[in-house]
């Protein structure tokens, strides 16, 4: 289908394409009739500004990056909803890409911002990226970057995450004082820093708490499907534990279905703990304790740091750290 443009609207209407383009924006030269008439046209003909030309021919573009990992993921989205909210409230419109946590999807979604000269960039990395240098790019273009919730401290660009470490402690802190002292931990893959950080908050509070740490006690398991088949292995094991740490909410779904098929009782037997408090907590039955991250003021500093950066802000880049809280359920005693 053919886009509308401002020459169609002065064809319509028999006029300049000049004053359709100042009737548009509103020019005190042109008459309220002639605006009128051209606001009135261009809605009947559909006609769609082209927002990016625009803003390059007025020299400020206001389009912002933003890449999200996986776009029906509730944390994900979450922070999306942060980072429209701001980006509103500033005047910026964003696109957004969608790697499906495939570092390949990543490397062409950066090309295609950088190609497109976006103001900015907003970037959640996947959990296949391992080189930085296509993020390294963006920064080498000028272009600013900010990464949120999945950090990589080599990279000299603002960073806003939520306080993993401290989250995943204080769950363990709270699975310990509830007589729990066999702490599984079920993580992503330890190139994460996110998976790192919360890896060391489950170590120290063990170590707090003189629990000795077993290399046993640690999987890679990070999806829901995964766990539903690592976790009747481990519970039918001779040392089971007695509490299951998930890097994550899917995870943490996964344990409690598995181990209710095996007939465990939960906490009471087993007690689970997730992490970012998606909506499944409160529709699993028990209810699942998690750690909240705040995606949406996580979204929403990481546009701040953005608009920052925007009006010139030349201050060395700095990593940004949204607290998180322990929300207790039904899975934990």
């Amino acid at each position: 289908m053919k886009s509308i443009t401002i020459k169609d609207i002065a064809k319509d209407l028999g006029i300049s394409v000049s004053t359709v383009s100042r009737a548009l924006q509103n020019h005190p030269d042109i008459s309220e009739q002639t605006k009128e008439s051209v606001r009135n046209c261009a809605v009947r003909l559909n006609y769609k500004p082209n927002i990016m030309a625009s803003n390059l021919r007025r020299s400020k573009n206001t389009t912002i990056g933003v890449i999200l990992p996986e776009l029906n993921h509730h944390f994900f989205a979450s922070v999306l909803d942060g980072i429209e909210q701001a980006a509103n409230e500033a005047g910026y419109n964003i696109i957004i890409c969608q790697t499906r946590e495939s570092v390949e999807q990543e490397i062409k979604a950066i090309q295609t911002l950088i190609t497109s000269r976006v103001a900015g960039i907003l970037a959640g990395i996947s959990k296949q990226t391992h080189t930085l240098q296509h993020l390294q790019e963006v920064i080498n273009a000028d272009i600013p970057l900010v990464l949120y919730d999945r950090p990589c401290p080599s990279l000299p660009c603002d960073q806003v995450v939520s306080d993993d470490y401290l989250g995943a402690f204080k769950a363990v802190e709270y699975l310990i004082q509830t007589g729990c002292k066999r702490i599984m931990f079920f993580s992503s893959p330890m190139r994460l820093e996110v998976a790192h950080r919360r890896y060391q908050g489950w170590r120290d509070a063990l170590l707090r708490y003189n629990i000795e740490i077993e290399d046993s006690m640690i999987i890679t398991c990070d999806s829901r499907a995964q766990a539903i088949i690592e976790t009747p292995n481990i519970l039918k094991g001779n040392n089971k534990p007695d509490a299951i740490f998930c890097v994550n909410d899917d995870c943490a779904s996964g344990v409690l279905y598995a181990a209710q098929i095996l007939g465990f009782n939960i906490p009471n037997d087993l007690a689970i703990c997730g992490f970012s408090d998606a909506p499944l907590c409160r529709n699993t039955s028990p209810m699942l304790t998690t750690v909240e991250q705040h995606g949406v003021e996580i979204g929403r500093h990481a546009m701040y740091r953005l608009l920052k950066r925007l009006e010139g802000d030349e201050r060395i880049a700095q990593t940004e750290m949204i607290p998180t809280d322990l929300i207790v359920r039904e899975t934990t005693k």
